[in-house]
């Protein structure tokens, strides 16, 4: 990006008005103060109405903007950048990245008064944006509905590398135009998803756990979790682990992801889902292979709970069935 002196071309376009002109123009671009303020606030303090200071702004605009030759070459520039970003850049991080932290109010005044660029405000879905043009912004939403779209029949997060990938986008471009979207998020990780996710979005403690077992994608024991939460207590560690359905106890105190495969109650609930899975007599080594893939427990304790006769009976050649009134 060239390097201007943003300060003194805008005090150079703006020393050409009147004294009331003047200051209306600093204050409602913050020119003086980095601040915008508003109709009324400016209003207020020459007891005028809002529309009059509309009008005084509006046709201050236009004498400024004759004057072109201070101008053109940012102007250039800008277009330049955004052409560069595929004609579209977020707002804040435009004005973040040609103004810095001094001088993001005077990008915002020249922004405007070159004319050539078309300012989107926010609404629901979109953050404000500054385009080259229509065509660029109905590029970048298309492009931005079509990743929400894919992310949503993925359901997990993904790179910006396979996005890019998906959609043919140059990454800088990709980039900018995930940008204006309030939808998509970025984690720090990079990954893009959307924003309620815990992936993308974490909210307390027990999206922390959550992110831990998707990212080491093995069992822990609830005490190995806490010692990787910075901050967090083995109680609390433990007592989210217990009340989230998302965790699944599958051994003293050991505990995976549902989403695994992994299926909810103890151990008789476990043998019982195997034999209605399998829907045939099973024999107790074939038995004993499933649950534990399933939990984390001795043979024994299985024995144990198959020879329940309330929940399971054996037939003459030796294997088990769920008893009719546990099938009924």
């Amino acid at each position: 990006m060239a390097s201007f002196n943003y300060q003194k071309i805008c005090q150079d376009l703006v020393s050409q008005l009147p004294s009331k002109q003047r200051d209306v123009i600093e204050r409602r671009f913050g020119l003086k103060s980095g601040e915008r303020e508003t109709l009324e606030s400016i209003g207020k303090s020459y007891r005028i109405c809002r529309e009059r200071v509309r009008q005084i702004e509006k046709s201050s605009l236009n004498k400024i903007k004759k004057n072109t030759v201070v101008y053109k070459d940012v102007c250039k520039e800008f277009n330049r950048y955004l052409k560069n970003a595929g004609g579209i850049k977020e707002e804040n991080s435009l004005l973040n990245e040609l103004g810095e932290k001094q001088y993001q109010a005077q990008v915002y005044f020249l922004l405007t008064i070159c004319g050539e660029f078309k300012r989107v405000s926010e609404n629901d879905d979109f953050k404000a944006l500054w385009a080259v043009n229509d065509t660029a912004v109905e590029e970048a939403k298309k492009i931005v509905k079509q990743v929400e779209t894919e992310l949503n029949e993925k359901r997990e997060p993904m790179s910006l590398r396979n996005i890019t990938l998906e959609t043919g986008q140059k990454k800088q471009i990709l980039e900018s135009y995930l940008e204006i979207s309030k939808r998509l998020q970025k984690n720090s990780e990079g990954f893009y998803g959307l924003r309620e996710w815990p992936e993308i979005n974490p909210k307390g403690i027990k999206d922390k756990i959550y992110l831990l077992f998707k990212k080491v994608r093995k069992p822990f024991h609830f005490t190995e979790v806490a010692s990787q939460i910075p901050g967090s207590l083995v109680q609390t560690v433990h007592n989210e682990l217990i009340r989230d359905p998302r965790f699944i106890l599958i051994g003293r105190g050991i505990y995976a992801l549902k989403e695994w495969g992994y299926i909810s109650g103890d151990v008789k609930d476990v043998i019982a889902n195997v034999l209605t899975s399998e829907a045939r007599p099973m024999t107790k080594e074939e038995i004993i292979q499933k649950v534990l893939q399933q939990r984390q427990i001795k043979q024994n304790t299985i024995l144990m709970n198959l020879s329940n006769k309330k929940y399971f009976v054996r037939d003459n050649e030796g294997k088990y069935w769920r008893t009719p009134i546990q099938e009924a």
